[in-house]
């Protein structure tokens, strides 16, 4: 998801300076940096963005040439494939991954992310920051608070009605409820709108409402009702699944910092927290780059094709300082995430 560049997520060099004095993370950024691995890839980012404009144009022609006939409904998970795609474009300029030109920045981010997606940059940023500064850390990560699920037997204790039924059967539930997610995402964006400053109101609110008629009248003037219907209802579905294919494995049930217990540092608190999943270039593809979370959360701005040159290097750094390194599978990432879900629940099916 993209990241409005003004505030930007933690850049390398912020991060060096704040920690490389005598810490365990300073040898490595060093050798990251003397092997050119923070350097930008804007060639190779001009022509994915490229490619992925032609794979939605290429959907688009193709809704007004099926359109009406239900065949049209296999193109569904095909967008929600390249939207997720548009989303991963997004996420990376607002790292500054693309370009450290912070209106470029924006600017893709903003028509990426509001305009393609309809999903605000300005929440993603507010949410995004927070979860990079302190990931897994309850009272200060987003993404670990107690909403729909919930993730520490502390905040389980506290469920009560509907949302204790939940806690119960959150690992059931867990893929299912990110079918929701594209839909909620957007939701969320135009409620971050009260949040932001009057002149990013200005920008973000008129892009959002920009996608949403677009998004409409793209499917009624392509296809019958019945079809747009039916086409909206299975794409924006399978898009929040595959965000939720893509995000699931990252964190959860991996290490959660105690909120009274002793400071981090830079290099523990991201590697500790994370998990990265192995594969070769499809999985990479399929992941937008997120399976290699533990270079990304060390190098936030570290341009996506260079994750996987850094990996040996991150990975042999944690073995000679005595820090554990997670990487599993894609498979077993998931039953790792559901297993960790389901032992949260657990005090209260035996009630």
């Amino acid at each position: 998801m993209p990241q409005a560049a003004t505030a930007v997520a933690e850049r390398p060099t912020d991060v060096s300076a704040r920690h490389s004095s005598g810490s365990d993370f300073a040898p490595l950024l060093r050798a990251v940096r003397a092997r050119g691995l923070l350097e930008q890839r804007t060639g190779w980012y001009v022509r994915s963005i490229a490619a992925n404009a032609a794979a939605l144009a290429a959907v688009g022609a193709g809704l007004f040439a099926i359109g009406h006939s239900w065949w049209v409904l296999l193109l569904a998970p095909v967008l929600s494939v390249f939207c997720a795609r548009t989303a991963f474009i997004g996420h990376d300029a607002g790292h500054s991954q693309i370009t450290s030109n912070r209106t470029v920045a924006r600017l893709i981010g903003l028509f990426h992310g509001n305009l393609l997606l309809g999903m605000s940059v300005g929440w993603w940023n507010d949410k995004h920051n927070r979860h990079h500064a302190n990931p897994n850390h309850t009272g200060k990560d987003p993404d670990v608070a107690a909403d729909v699920l919930v993730f520490t037997a502390r905040q389980a204790r506290f469920r009560l009605g509907f949302r204790r039924w939940l806690t119960r059967n959150q690992a059931w539930l867990f893929f299912p409820l990110t079918l929701l997610q594209g839909i909620a995402m957007k939701v969320y964006g135009f409620r971050d709108l009260r949040r932001q400053s009057r002149r990013e109101r200005a920008v973000e609110g008129p892009l959002l409402v920009i996608h949403l008629l677009g998004y409409v009248t793209l499917l009624l003037t392509a296809m019958p009702l019945g079809h747009a219907l039916a086409f909206a209802a299975l794409h924006q579905a399978l898009f929040g699944l595959h965000l939720g294919m893509a995000f699931a494995p990252n964190h959860k049930g991996m290490e959660m910092p105690d909120p009274h217990g002793e400071r981090w540092g830079h290099l523990k608190r991201q590697v500790l927290t994370s998990r990265n999943i192995r594969g070769g270039a499809l999985t990479d593809w399929f992941l937008g780059g997120l399976n290699y979370q533990i270079e990304h959360h060390l190098f936030p701005s570290m341009p996506r094709p260079h994750l996987r040159l850094a990996q040996p290097m991150v990975r042999a750094h944690c073995h000679a300082v005595g820090m554990s390194y997670a990487q599993t599978g894609l498979v077993d990432s998931y039953r790792q995430v559901l297993r960790h879900m389901y032992e949260v629940g657990e005090p209260l099916r035996v009630e």
